[in-house]
């Protein structure tokens, strides 16, 4: 019994791996295809490859997940807390997917142990959801923002005087490689979160130990669940994040694009830290348009976006909660 209790919260994992998917795929290709530099169907495939890729390059953020965030308890009532997490970061990605809003599903997933863990009586490491989370998530944005910012000051006086039709079509091209950066990004950090909560399951089911390393299966099934998430796209928020908040050209997407890929591979790589594709393309996105003139982005938007931000945390705990008493009520 409790074997198909792993198999089933893996499979839920995988599925919520593919929301991740289909969810962020806009993050890495909405600037892109909103410029035209790409045409959606070979950035969707492009993205997908590239998750799979980066799912690949490290397990450092799959570590803060699966042994940073909570002490799940060993055997059925653990598995139960995994899958309550999983629940609810399922729900919340599915209505901020449904309403066009671009948050994270790395927070939803951040929330989601964090209240299942509460409605068990299991104990949080607040600590490291406050170094490796809290932190991140609040820096991120405002590194992104102003990165953004930086790069395309740089851009726009390193080719003051360079003809505009020219330098926007070499900007196109310029763009697939900044776009496969952030995707190559986005599969280092969201697709290692699923890894970390699949070993955090197997290690309560008492398939491996603690200290193990990540099985290869967990992690290639992670990176093909993203990918395969990936391609199925996310149109309702690549509206929003290409056209809605600003309408960019291919300059500013480049800017955007590399702002964030850049903060993506420093956190993941330098610190281990979880945090959002989607709070990072995001912000870089308003930091690029604000040069241009304050008005230029519409901030009515993004006040919408940064209300989804803040709210997905506690939302993702609370459904989360929920889902662990119904599981309970069923499994325990």
């Amino acid at each position: 019994m409790e074997l198909a209790l792993v198999i089933s919260v893996v499979v839920i994992a995988l599925v919520f791996d593919y929301t991740n998917g289909f969810h962020d795929a806009a993050n890495a290709i909405a600037t892109s295809v909103s410029t035209r530099a790409l045409t959606p169907r070979v950035a969707l495939l492009m993205a997908a490859v590239m998750n799979f890729i980066g799912a690949h390059l490290g397990t450092s953020v799959a570590s803060t997940v699966g042994k940073g965030i909570i002490d799940a308890p060993d055997g059925r009532h653990g598995l139960i807390i995994v899958g309550g997490a999983l629940f609810g970061a399922i729900v919340w990605n599915l209505i901020t997917w449904y309403f066009g809003l671009p948050s994270s599903s790395s927070h939803a997933l951040i929330g989601g142990l964090v209240g299942s863990a509460l409605a068990a009586s299991a104990s949080v490491h607040w600590s490291g959801v406050i170094e490796k989370v809290v932190i991140p998530m609040v820096l991120s944005p405002v590194v992104g923002l102003l990165l953004g910012a930086v790069i395309m000051i740089a851009i726009l006086w390193i080719f003051r005087k360079a003809n505009p039709h020219r330098a926007s079509k070499g900007f196109r091209y310029a763009q697939t490689l900044s776009a496969a950066a952030m995707a190559l990004g986005h599969g280092l950090q969201d697709a290692q979160k699923t890894m970390g909560v699949i070993f955090l399951a197997l290690v309560v089911g008492g398939y491996v130990s603690p200290d193990s390393h990540i099985p290869e299966w967990v992690i290639t099934s992670s990176a093909l669940a993203i990918s395969l998430g990936t391609y199925a796209g996310g149109w309702r928020i690549m509206r929003t994040l290409g056209r809605r908040i600003i309408h960019l050209d291919p300059p500013q997407g480049f800017a955007a694009e590399a702002a964030a890929a850049s903060v993506l591979y420093t956190a993941a790589l330098g610190f281990g830290a979880p945090i959002s594709t989607t709070h990072t393309i995001t912000s870089a996105i308003m930091g690029v348009g604000a040069t241009k003139r304050l008005s230029a982005v519409r901030w009515g938007i993004a006040g919408s976006i940064v209300t989804a931000w803040v709210l997905t945390i506690p939302a993702a705990a609370v459904v989360a909660a929920i889902g662990y008493f119904i599981l309970n009520l069923i499994l325990g």
